[in-house]
């Protein structure tokens, strides 16, 4: 049996998967422990992914991808395997399937564990790790007996660069920001331009009765950038993560706003 957990880190993907891992006797496999043991063993693709963890950034695709099948080409994972971080994005996910198919293989089971990012950000930016084992504290929910040594080992803990609060702040960041919406009228676009976001400091528009507006948030899976295809419209993620956006048209009225869209 094949399984993929997915869900933004601090979601419990590690937790859950080591509890399935026990019980299934398949192993867990996660794209964040083999950056890190490969940056730790300093190969070639471990020293170019730290680079992207320090940063608090997402590993690309070419980096990721040779890592995880590397991996699942092991004796340990010929039954099957818990993946944990991957597949993260679309072209992830079709070089996955492909792999798998050539030897006969798919996935079983996605399971997805969704959390309010208030909690993710709580977690993520508390988690402390011992550097002998791995074992995993959080200051709020799971404090060590004595703070900063590690409860099993006694070896000293400390808080990895991608967890550090604004690191988080940057993952979590998924809002694209390079499109609004605006207003409609005697042309599809007018002003006033309206933010998917709330941005402190920057003034709101004033709507009148009579106006028209069009609302347009867009948010990605991974990370907020974008960028054009070359038909000079087509809008995709920069990462090759799902993006989903949706667009409601309003007319302002004297009461209460009438939404055209529905």
């Amino acid at each position: 049996m094949n399984l993929i957990l997915i869900g933004a880190q601090g979601s419990g993907k590690g937790t859950q998967a080591d509890l399935l891992s026990e019980a299934l006797g398949l192993p867990h496999v996660a794209s964040g422990d083999l950056f890190r043991k490969a940056s730790d063993e300093k190969t070639e693709l471990g020293l170019q992914a730290k680079v992207y963890t320090d940063r608090g950034e997402l590993v690309p695709d070419d980096l990721t991808v040779a890592m995880v099948l590397d991996r699942l080409n092991m004796p340990d994972c010929a039954h099957g395997v818990i993946l944990d971080g991957f597949p993260r994005t679309v072209a992830q996910a079709q070089v996955l399937d492909k792999g798998l198919a050539g030897a006969g293989k798919q996935i079983d089971l996605a399971i997805y564990l969704n959390v309010p990012r208030e909690e993710l950000l709580k977690r993520l930016s508390g988690r402390y790790i011992c550097k002998a084992n791995q074992h995993v504290y959080n200051i709020h929910s799971h404090p060590p007996k004595v703070p900063g040594i590690c409860d099993i080992d006694g070896s000293p803990l400390y808080q990895r660069p991608d967890d550090t609060g604004e690191a988080v702040q940057r993952r979590l960041d998924i809002i694209v920001r390079q499109y609004g919406g605006h207003g409609v009228g005697r042309s599809m676009h007018e002003d006033p331009q309206l933010l998917n976001y709330i941005e402190p400091g920057f003034p709101n528009p004033v709507l009148r009765p009579g106006m028209v507006i069009a609302i347009e948030p867009m948010v990605n899976m991974g990370a907020k950038e974008t960028r054009v295809l070359s038909d000079d419209w087509t809008v995709v993620t920069r990462d090759g993560s799902y993006s989903a956006h949706f667009e409601h048209t309003v007319a302002i009225t004297d009461g209460d706003a009438d939404i055209l869209t529905l």
